[in-house]
């Protein structure tokens, strides 16, 4: 897309969804699921925003914060009056993780406007992971 046609649609205030995911995940450093896992060995927080159907049919990520995607702001805002008790610093690493990569880049740029400066987002999703072979509950 030329500069000059990006440049009509923002100023006419249409963005479509693929230019929008485009722009958010240029701010975010996404990891694939073998960096998620090492990752969350040394500390970061993996927060599921899947829901609840596509977590029953497929299963949990061991150790996941299991967050729906309509709560999650309130939950991992640090200073949130209804945060999770894993929420405990803007500087916490947070990997947010949706079942195709789509919407959990849209959500780590969310929480990066909270704050949470570290918050990213597992390239492909659950399903990268599940692909991978990386631990999964029942």
């Amino acid at each position: 897309m030329s500069e000059r046609t990006r440049t009509e649609r923002v100023v006419a205030g249409r963005v479509g969804i693929d230019e929008l995911l485009e722009r958010v995940r240029e701010d975010l450093d996404r990891i694939g699921p073998r960096e998620a896992f090492e990752a969350a060995a040394e500390g970061a927080l993996l927060v599921d925003i899947r829901y609840a159907a596509l977590r029953e049919r497929d299963g949990l990520i061991p150790g996941a914060l299991v967050v729906e995607r309509n709560e999650l702001e309130w939950r991992l805002d640090p200073q949130g009056s209804h945060r999770a008790a894993e929420a405990t610093s803007h500087d916490l690493r947070v990997v947010v993780v949706c079942n195709e990569g789509y919407a959990s880049s849209l959500a780590a740029a969310s929480l990066r406007q909270l704050g949470l400066h570290r918050a990213t987002d597992l390239v492909g999703g659950f399903q990268a992971w599940k692909a991978e072979g990386l631990p999964v509950t029942h």
